[in-house]
């Protein structure tokens, strides 16, 4: 006769379901018999074992990604790094060649610098604007190139169709980091991608309360790799986490618009305004790839923008003390406009010539725009740079 698993004590019987996707924060999940748990690890039967092998809280969150991307059989890791890593880390092996975007995450930057190397994997730089020099650097053992449709902190348009089309004859692995651009912006597989992934940490779950990734591959093989290396190396995400951004992806679609609209109006404000040597945001004429921004992302600008202002670290810290309404913290995303400057923040690690060559100065921030009251943001902005030209 069968065991019938009874529900966990106290659980109250109900006929209606819960409109919101139930908390489950358990570590075990019960089996009934040795052959009902071999049924789930071999595939037969579905069900959960042991949370760092997965839970329904992190399955719903990759099934909403999914649906997002184009995706089939995401996987939700517990950081944005975490999901970087489970690519590289977990396709990759002594002796293979990486190529990286030179404009990357600053952490993605410092693990193609110094934690790739050291376990054998070479890589190499290049710059995703141009097609050509990413050709120019692939070798015959080249397995994975990286890039980010829109770079981190600059604001640069990758060539996203031609590297498409060049990994794809050359026999290279395309990730797509679509953490900035979102899935509103642009569905990197729709355009030849091989693996997408995101930090879930900003826009997406949105509100700066959850700290999560998710990668998935076209090739279930692929991301059945991925899986097993995120398992074995503990990239559990936490429930809590899972479920706050399975909540904050209900009204992702309306953020998403709401800040594209307040970045438009700022990028134009500050290119109108004294003492700011440039600004940078995809639809904008003067952007330097303003005719590919146009064609990939058709019009959507996002809700990043970059300047830079005159006067260098002085004058940096004048603008962040003075720019009262807005939070001066190393994220994005948030629902609250969050300001970040690289030099000392996510491009801390790199020397001060590196940082230069990308065109992160001392004067250089990244903006994550908000929800705000459009009117207040700009004064808030005012307010910044009449201290910086102050000095």
């Amino acid at each position: 006769m069968k065991k019938t698993l009874q529900r966990p004590a106290g659980w109250p019987a109900s006929l209606s379901t819960p409109v919101v996707t139930p908390l489950s924060p358990s570590v075990v999940y019960a089996s009934a018999t040795p052959d009902e748990l071999d049924s789930q690890y071999e595939g037969r039967e579905t069900g959960f074992t042991y949370a760092r092998e997965g839970h329904p809280n992190a399955e719903v969150l990759a099934q909403r990604i999914d649906a997002l991307e184009g995706a089939n059989g995401g996987l939700v890791v517990g950081s944005g790094m975490a999901a970087v890593s489970a690519v590289l880390l977990g396709l990759c092996q002594t002796g293979d060649h990486v190529i990286g975007a030179d404009q990357l995450y600053g952490r993605s930057l410092r693990m193609m610098a110094e934690d790739l190397p050291r376990l054998g994997i070479d890589t190499s730089l290049v710059d995703a604007t141009d097609v050509t020099a990413v050709a120019a650097a692939i070798r015959p053992e080249t397995k994975v190139l990286l890039i980010e449709v829109v770079s981190n902190p600059t604001i640069r348009i990758a060539d996203l169709d031609a590297i498409a089309a060049l990994c794809a004859e050359r026999g290279v692995l395309l990730a797509v980091d679509n953490t900035f651009t979102t899935p509103l912006g642009v569905r990197p597989f729709e355009h030849g991608a091989d693996i997408v992934l995101h930090s879930v940490t900003k826009l997406l779950a949105g509100h700066s309360d959850a700290t999560l990734g998710w990668v998935a591959a076209k090739d279930p093989a692929l991301t059945e790799r991925m899986r097993i290396f995120a398992v074995t190396t503990g990239m559990t995400p936490s429930p809590f986490d899972c479920w706050l951004a399975e909540r904050g992806l209900a009204t992702f679609e309306l953020r998403y618009q709401r800040a594209q609209d307040n970045a438009q109006r700022l990028a134009d404000y500050l290119s109108t305004q004294e003492g700011v040597r440039k600004v940078l945001y995809p639809t904008r004429p003067d952007h330097p790839e303003a005719s590919r921004a146009q064609s990939l992302l058709q019009g959507r600008g996002g809700h990043m923008v970059s300047f830079e202002i005159e006067g260098g670290r002085a004058a940096a810290n004048a603008f962040a003390e003075a720019a009262r309404g807005v939070a001066f913290a190393p994220t994005l995303g948030d629902v609250g406009t969050t300001l970040s400057h690289p030099a000392s923040s996510s491009h801390r690690a790199l020397t001060p010539d590196a940082r230069a060559a990308m065109g992160v100065s001392e004067g250089f921030f990244r903006v994550s725009v908000g929800l705000e009251d459009p009117e207040a943001l700009l004064a808030c902005f005012g307010d910044g740079l009449a201290a910086a030209r102050g000095l």
